[in-house]
């Protein structure tokens, strides 16, 4: 109950906020090694969820999952020069390959004899790898397409970090895909991100916007990126997931060909794809509130606790013997329910904690409710309880799982277009744009424009919507001809 007080209330400190919810919620901590983070079994559990969810989505179109090395030859980054530039930065490189005992009793020092000939570098993202080894699976147009998918860990040497959000390691897949022309590859580009906005609105319940990057914003070696962009509570916009059109540049770098059905060599085309453990972040700062976590029901890793009330052993045994068959049944229908009758807590720290946690529905059952042949429900995302009959509970419980779903997502999409304004001029774009949220305006298209109002408001274009109004127009800040409005915020 303590735990709960003194968690800092949103519109007291968003930041601060999000930072104790996730430590309280027991969804992640911080680490011995600077800029990563630990992830707790709680939050591990609704990660397992989203990727055994995209998992299953994955395959539905044909992708395989696989794995690579970790370790990237430093000569392989070197290849695609865009990709490399776009990385340097970030990278952590391996230069030795021993320890030894540093004879001055200092413990252990790097051994100076065990020095690699060439660096291998700690995997930023692996299509260098990747396609690497693709020259060895491809040579005619029979090979193709492949289509790939691994799970696996990152490093981006980030020190100003934020757990999910931005850490130097994070969890993620990476689907990268191989076609015999540029129509194939782009087709595929296009499938992941619209699998990825599927799953963005129907398991997290975030509503997504789908666009296009620009050329500023657009993946180190892609001719072209997707995405989807999510708005949080506090007006800022959160990435959500990318797809990239890498056209042959990585076949070209790597030389990896095929001979066509006219029996002539030719360049594969690219594609590549990803979400990470941001999606966590995403969740968190979406839906929940100054009281915790509010989880999607599709995606809570316990989506009904029971909790028993009884002033005795004898209670407790005949509250046992109700619930068994209740728990019972939700499992049949494959909803995951926790039964917490353990007496080291009282029934109100119990509340508090799951409450803390964002478990959907809460059930409350005594001795006094088995005689009325009735049961508490609490509902997660309106806090609002109600007294239903025991009979049926099964039903009700289902029913409204789905309608708790659907709520979450209508109040996010809510208060998304509520924090969305259009505006033409750019003295009105710098006023809108401290208020937070997605605002759209026209832009001229160019790097130089987009710097300015980088440089002079801290937007970003997030997109070019799919879906946007595509009514011509005039830049705000130069007055050169605009084909659309683009969408900027502010962003994580």
């Amino acid at each position: 109950m303590a735990e709960l007080k003194d968690l800092t209330k949103r519109s007291e400190d968003y930041s601060r906020w999000y930072n104790e919810l996730v430590v309280k919620a027991d969804l992640a901590e911080q680490s011995a090694v600077r800029g990563c983070m630990v992830i707790k079994p709680y939050g591990y559990a609704i990660w397992e969820k989203m990727q055994q969810t995209l998992d299953k989505m994955f395959k539905a179109t044909g992708v395989q999952n696989a794995y690579f090395p970790l370790l990237i030859p430093k000569s392989f980054l070197c290849r695609e020069a865009e990709h490399v530039e776009g990385f340097a930065k970030e990278c952590a490189v391996v230069t030795h390959y021993r320890l030894k005992n540093d004879p001055d009793g200092n413990g252990v020092i790097v051994d100076p004899e065990a020095r690699l000939e060439e660096e291998l570098i700690v995997r930023p993202t692996s299509e260098t790898i990747i396609w690497g080894t693709y020259k060895n699976w491809i040579q005619s147009y029979r090979d193709l397409p492949i289509l790939c998918n691994q799970w696996a860990n990152v490093m981006r040497w980030e020190m100003r970090t934020r757990m999910f959000l931005r850490t130097a390691e994070f969890l993620w897949q990476e689907g990268h895909t191989a076609h015999a022309t540029a129509e194939e590859a782009e087709d595929r580009t296009v499938q992941m991100i619209n699998v990825y906005a599927d799953f963005a609105e129907k398991y997290m319940a975030v509503p997504v916007i789908k666009g296009v990057k620009s050329a500023n914003e657009r993946f180190a070696g892609a001719l072209n990126t997707y995405t989807i962009e999510a708005m949080m509570q506090d007006g800022k916009a959160l990435q959500s997931g990318t797809s990239h059109f890498l056209g042959q540049n990585f076949a070209k770098a790597f030389d990896v060909t095929f001979v066509n059905k006219d029996n002539k060599p030719e360049y594969v085309w690219a594609s590549s794809w990803g979400v990470s453990t941001r999606l966590m972040g995403a969740l968190i700062m979406t839906h929940s509130d100054d009281n915790g976590l509010v989880l999607p029901p599709h995606l809570a890793p316990i989506q009904v606790v029971i909790v028993p009330v009884s002033k005795n052993a004898e209670q407790l045994a005949e509250v046992d013997k109700v619930v068994a068959p209740i728990v019972d049944n939700l499992r049949a229908r494959d909803i995951s329910v926790k039964y917490d009758n353990a007496d080291n807590k009282r029934p109100g720290f119990k509340f508090a904690d799951y409450e803390l946690k964002g478990v959907p529905v809460r059930l409350v059952l005594g001795a006094r409710d088995i005689a009325n042949g009735t049961i508490e429900v609490m509902r997660r995302d309106t806090l609002e309880k109600t007294v239903v009959p025991l009979e049926g509970i099964e039903d009700y419980v289902q029913s409204l799982l789905e309608e708790i779903q659907s709520n979450i997502f209508q109040k996010a999409l809510k208060l998304r277009e509520s924090m969305t304004r259009t505006v033409e001029t750019y003295d009105e774009f710098k006023v809108e744009i401290e208020k937070g949220g997605f605002i759209l305006a026209h832009w001229d298209g160019t790097p130089e424009t987009e710097d300015k109002i980088k440089e002079e408001t801290k937007a970003t274009i997030r997109c070019i919507p799919l879906d946007g109004d595509t009514t011509p127009g005039t830049c705000m800040v130069t007055g050169k001809p605009s084909k659309q409005r683009v969408i900027f915020a502010r962003a994580y």
